[in-house]
């Protein structure tokens, strides 16, 4: 547990470039508070203190706004930026070295039971308000964008935005428009583009037939 908190600590002063010392960080960042009792509610989970472990987890979400289960596994060197409204599921597994920004939901469907949160591999990033919704999981080294809604599993080494979630980067790489579950899809704006060309085209073909017409019945007047 110590290790973690010390893990932490680290986390925040390499990812934080406000961040001056660990003195600043462990008085003045509430991530790192939610994260400080959270490793001790969760040790009173695996001690089956239940009650005390949901108790302490209240706790932290008042002082904090950040809502942690004691059951959720969390890795070292998680650094949760700001962390206002962050909810993290009872059943959701972190690895080592991510980091979450506000307003990011790592929750459930509501449908499902047994594992029914989401699993982050290492050096994940999960952008600003975005969420993570189900028993899905997030390959070592994947971003997900401010605002992404992700309800598939997410490859490694990519990049995912969008509602639903699609991947666009993958290794470094741009790549073809695709959902998270690896079907091609027509890019949206570049579909109506294409229509509103379409539409231009065939107005323009109206007008000059009308205007081959007004020619002719003016023509026929003279």
């Amino acid at each position: 547990m110590f290790q973690g908190i010390r893990s932490d600590i680290r986390a925040a002063l390499e990812r934080d470039p406000a961040a001056r010392s660990q003195l600043e960080v462990l008085l003045c960042y509430p991530g790192l508070h939610a994260l400080l009792l959270h490793r001790v509610a969760h040790w009173l989970w695996g001690h089956r203190l239940r009650l005390s472990a949901r108790f302490l987890s209240q706790i932290a979400r008042f002082l904090t706004g950040i809502e942690i289960h004691p059951a959720a596994r969390i890795g070292r060197g998680l650094f949760i930026d700001h962390g206002m409204a962050a909810v993290i599921g009872e059943t959701t597994e972190i690895g080592d070295n991510c980091t979450l920004y506000q307003g990011v939901t790592l929750g459930g469907t509501g449908k499902g039971t047994g594992k029914r949160h989401p699993t982050l591999g290492n050096n994940v990033v999960v952008g600003v308000g975005a969420s993570l919704l189900g028993n899905l999981v997030i390959g070592d080294n994947a971003l997900v964008g401010a605002g992404s809604v992700v309800i598939r599993s997410v490859p490694p080494d990519s990049t995912v935005v969008g509602v639903p979630a699609r991947v666009v980067r993958e290794q470094g790489k741009r790549i073809a428009f695709t959902t998270i579950s690896g079907a091609t899809q027509v890019d949206p704006c570049e579909q109506c583009m294409k229509e509103i060309s379409l539409r231009f085209e065939e107005y323009e073909r109206k007008l000059d037939e009308l205007e081959q017409r007004l020619l002719r019945a003016a023509g026929l007047r003279r």
